[in-house]
This record gives C-alpha cells, sequence and structure tokens, in this order.
C-alpha cells in the first residue's frame, strides 16, 4: 500500500521547495503543470490542463510569503451540451507559512504552520486547490470558454428528449385526480 501511494506521490515530487537554503528575500519559482498532475489526484474535478504557476517566495526570518500566479487553459465538460472545452484562468493567490517548534494548526486559511525542523515546502497541494477552487460552479461553453459555442446538435437531441416529458405532464393533467389535488392549493 505504502509503495503505491509513493509511486502516486512521485510526479508531484518537482512540486517541493528547497527553502533551507535560499538567503533572505525574494525568489521565483516556475513549475508546469499538465494533466500528470491532475492524474495524481484520485478526484480531481479538472481531467486536464496545461498551465503555468509562477511562484515567487519571499523569504523571511520567521516566515514565508508566497505568492502564486497561475495562468493556462483546463478542459472542462460543458454542462449544457456536454462536449469538452477550453476554459482560461488566471489566478493570483497569496500563502504564508510561519515556523513553530511543533506543528500547529492554524485558524487562519492563509498561514500554514511548519515545523523548524522542515527543509521543503511542497507547493502541489496549494496549487490543486487554487485551480479547482477557480473551476465555475456552472460551466458552460459560450460562458466560461474561449469563444466555443455549445454543441447546437447535442442541444436539439437534449430537447427532443425533454420535449416527449413535456406532452406527458400535460395528459397527467387531464386526469381529474390531478385537477381535485389542485383545488387544495
Amino acid at each position: 500500500m505504502r509503495a503505491k501511494i509513493l509511486l502516486q506521490l512521485k510526479p508531484l515530487k518537482q512540486f517541493s521547495i528547497p527553502f533551507t537554503g535560499l538567503k533572505i528575500g525574494k525568489h521565483q519559482f516556475d513549475f508546469d503543470i499538465d494533466n500528470s498532475f491532475f492524474d495524481s489526484f484520485e478526484y480531481s474535478l479538472v481531467k486536464k490542463g496545461n498551465l503555468k504557476a509562477d511562484i515567487e517566495l519571499d523569504k523571511q526570518e520567521t516566515m514565508l510569503i508566497l505568492k502564486f500566479h497561475i495562468q493556462g487553459t483546463i478542459v472542462l465538460d460543458c454542462d449544457k451540451c456536454l462536449s469538452e472545452f477550453n476554459a482560461p484562468l488566471d489566478i493570483e493567490e497569496r500563502q504564508i507559512v510561519k515556523f513553530a517548534e511543533d506543528e500547529l494548526e492554524s485558524d487562519d486559511l492563509e498561514i500554514i504552520v511548519l515545523n523548524k525542523k522542515e527543509s521543503e515546502l511542497d507547493v502541489s497541494g496549494l496549487i490543486y486547490e487554487f485551480i479547482n477552487v477557480s473551476v465555475p460552479y456552472i460551466k458552460i461553453c459560450e460562458q466560461n470558454g474561449d469563444g466555443q459555442k455549445c454543441d447546437e446538435e447535442m442541444i436539439a437531441r437534449l430537447e427532443s428528449f425533454t420535449a416527449g416529458t413535456q406532452e406527458q405532464e400535460d395528459k397527467q393533467d387531464d386526469d381529474p385526480r390531478w385537477a381535485a389535488l389542485k383545488k387544495l392549493k
């Protein structure tokens, strides 16, 4: 079981930032995010994408300040016509990392507390979270895509299936039992 977990995390090893050898000040890190990144997360909303994450790490005496800029496109399924479309993303986030003797939980979502003995920071989970949070709740080609129109043929098919159910509802309205129930309103 442990070997399986290690194999799954291997593609994410490149997303570790070794901060112990860095001088105090600002440092730049760039990461390319492709389909293998999303494959590493089992229940990801996003399965495909091509993004670039630029991270500015500001190392200070007692903490690290990370500024994320994630830009590119992800592939989503349209909720209206069910076809795949490219959705552009441009995300800017900030994360603070503080050091403590013990790994304490922080109430503030913007602050991560690490043990002073740690030498690396894995940013793959943060990048994954920022991308998934930016996925629109309702994904429609025309609204969220890069100018792509919904598949008219698929919409016509879906409407033909729903048209039959409307006729059935109209027939049910002719039943006198329904008329008696409607009077109760």
